[in-house]
């Protein structure tokens, strides 16, 4: 090969082999069939090799052609996700981490802070795990916690609530996460306070609320999320030790981009509207 291969070429002479000829690749590559002629001619000269067999038929590749199409096939594919690429682009996805209860309420309430035709995308990272802002792995935070490094900004949401919620308060044994998975602090004072009654466990939170719904069990929820349950009734005053402010937390230098800007103003004007909940 006696220079390095044009990229654009080599997608040319794809369209060609798709085609079978050049009539053909004219629509899908936006070339003229003379373009498209030399371009080929050029593609064998600098490879050393005949790629097509040209007759009345159109263009049958040689057994060297179908080499280099089976080693070129690769760039339709990353031709193709370029092009997805560009198109997404257009529209910033902005990742969102919280825990799972927020998740769900944001996504449930989504249209009240968001619309299609917003310059910005949500995208949501549902974890009871800390993804690390800093190192860019979310681009906005909910936190029950102000943030305290120096990188990082913070304004508070709303104060958060949590009670016991069940189908009646005729209700008495509790349903929460299997302890070895039960990381969040509504499910550990369950745990360390009521141990005695838990009823049964889950693997998830969803699947506890489910139990809860059918009257297994109480369950300890964000006042956000029960009072929002019309299955369920608040059986319980809030649960002081859990309660604490909520924070949207964001790094320094990222929340100037206009559409974590744009993400931010929204979610807080969304969620200061909570404050009395």
């Amino acid at each position: 090969m006696k220079d390095e291969l044009s990229l654009d070429d080599l997608l040319l002479f794809l369209a060609v082999c798709e085609a079978g000829g050049l009539a053909g690749a004219v629509a899908e590559s936006g070339q003229s069939a003379p373009t498209l002629s030399r371009k080929m001619v050029s593609l064998e000269r600098q490879t050393g090799r005949p790629l097509f067999i040209r007759g009345n038929k159109g263009y049958v590749l040689t057994a060297e052609g179908r080499e280099l199409r089976a080693e070129a096939e690769a760039l339709t594919a990353i031709r193709r996700r370029l092009a997805t690429f560009s198109v997404a682009a257009r529209t910033p996805r902005v990742r969102i981490t919280s825990g799972t209860w927020n998740a769900h309420y944001l996504t449930r309430n989504l249209t009240d802070f968001w619309s299609p035709d917003d310059a910005w995308m949500p995208e949501f990272l549902a974890s009871m795990a800390v993804l690390d802002i800093a190192r860019r792995e979310a681009d906005i935070g909910i936190r029950n916690r102000r943030p305290e490094q120096p990188w990082l900004a913070g304004r508070r949401t709303r104060r958060v609530l949590y009670a016991e919620y069940a189908t009646s308060a005729k209700v008495e044994g509790y349903v929460t996460l299997a302890d070895h998975i039960a990381i969040a602090p509504s499910s550990r004072w369950v745990h360390d306070n009521r141990s005695q009654k838990i009823v049964t466990t889950a693997s998830d939170a969803r699947l506890e609320l489910d139990l809860t719904r059918k009257g297994v069990g109480r369950m300890v929820l964000p006042t956000f999320i029960g009072d929002g349950e019309p299955e369920l009734e608040r059986v319980s005053e809030p649960i002081e030790e859990l309660c604490h402010d909520e924070w949207l937390v964001a790094h320094q230098d990222a929340r100037h981009d206009p559409a974590v800007r744009q993400a931010i103003d929204a979610l807080m004007g969304f969620l200061e509207k909570e404050r009395t909940r």
